[in-house]
């Protein structure tokens, strides 16, 4: 069993968390959310045009790279982690050209080297697919894609093929942090989605709350919050774990006991 299969097969659906790496102390913010019960982590790559991303993100790349962070600092970080915690999925989340820029078979050396499971790559296209994607997957690095709520039928195929570990689904049309789906979108279309796969649907953009995690972990397989921790390493800097540690736990509450709530 994989370790993505292993998160997503509990009894209760998965909260996914991210941090941007190289924002702040790392490791020790990687350590917190996993005490606060973090069932997969994503570790951001920062980047100097992060398009996706809302304010709060574009802001912790911009920490980050004034920090001097760099593709191998963000690699040994993901080694660092999987010595440190051997069964807790690891994402890299980032775009293209960092990824690809050395050859996708270098980068994909490097990401299962470090202990990586999967790889979102934000700005590559399912059309575009060959310039990572089977680099990764000959590596045993699971390609995970994006769905949209503009991902309709006639493309969702194309998306999932060759998408593997989970499906990332955005449940809005822009960028991360601003705002939130209503429940009743989010629920319609990750039953459409689920339809076309057997993967698992995290659902992620504009979760900031516990209640919101909650209300999302009904209905999907796992839960996705970024921004509401980027927010906390913004303002309390190396000070942030403690911070991280205490809304993880209250995410995780939510989330693992979303079901149980609504029985």
């Amino acid at each position: 069993m994989t370790r993505f299969q292993s998160a997503f097969s509990k009894p209760h659906p998965a909260l996914v968390c991210f941090i941007t790496a190289g924002d702040g102390d790392t490791a020790a913010n990687l350590d917190a959310l996993v005490e606060g019960g973090a069932d997969v982590i994503e570790l951001g790559m920062p980047f100097t045009d992060p398009m996706a991303d809302g304010p709060a993100i574009q802001a912790a790349n911009l920490r980050s790279l004034a920090a001097g962070t760099k593709t191998a600092d963000v690699l040994r970080m993901a080694e660092d982690f999987r010595e440190r915690h051997p069964d807790v999925p690891l994402v890299l989340m980032g775009y293209a050209n960092p990824m690809i820029r050395r050859g996708p078979e270098w980068f994909a050396d490097a990401a299962a080297a470090a202990g990586v499971d999967g790889v979102i790559c934000v700005d590559l296209a399912p059309e575009e697919d060959e310039d990572l994607g089977p680099a990764l997957r000959a590596k045993g690095v699971c390609p995970i894609r994006l769905a949209t709520p503009t991902t309709d039928e006639a493309r969702l195929p194309r998306v999932l093929d060759g998408s593997s570990g989970f499906l990332y689904y955005v449940s809005v049309a822009g960028i991360t942090g601003k705002q939130q789906a209503a429940i009743e979108s989010i629920e319609a279309n990750v039953k459409r989605i689920k339809q076309h796969t057997d993967l698992p649907v995290a659902v992620g953009f504009g979760v900031r709350t516990p209640d919101q995690a909650e209300a999302i972990a009904r209905v999907a397989d796992g839960v996705v919050v970024g921004s509401a921790l980027i927010d906390l390493v913004a303002e309390h800097g190396n000070h942030a774990p403690d911070y991280l540690r205490e809304l993880t736990a209250s995410l995780a509450k939510a989330v693992h006991n979303a079901r149980k709530a609504a029985a």
